[in-house]
């Protein structure tokens, strides 16, 4: 009885690590289509709607892979001179920025 409450307990907290890291990366998808959108001139609801396909973009494929093709290509069609690398390094900060703002609201 102990070990099957302490499998559920470690279920539980595993299932909870994954919806938090979940919503993470989609503020995390959110927060950079919200700055790509400032690169590309986009503007209230036209950058709004960015976001959204950027957060959508990410549902093709598992990695991060989907979401730096299609900013990159928007920035690319665009002529925005943002790099794969510099793109990725805002990455990295934007996942640690949206963990930090979902631990916050749930505690």
């Amino acid at each position: 009885m102990v070990i099957d409450k302490r499998g559920q307990a470690q279920e539980v907290g595993h299932a909870l690590k994954f919806e938090l890291e979940f919503k993470a990366e989609a503020r995390r998808n959110k927060l950079l289509g919200l700055w790509a959108a400032e690169k590309l001139a986009l503007s209230g609801d036209a950058a709004d709607a960015y976001a959204r396909d950027v957060i959508a973009s990410d549902m093709e494929e598992p990695g991060l892979d989907d979401v730096v093709r299609k900013v990159m290509k928007d920035f690319t069609e665009k002529g925005v001179a943002v790099d794969e690398d510099q793109l990725r390094r805002k990455m990295d900060e934007l996942i640690n920025i949206a963990r930090s703002e979902i631990l916050a609201e749930n505690h």
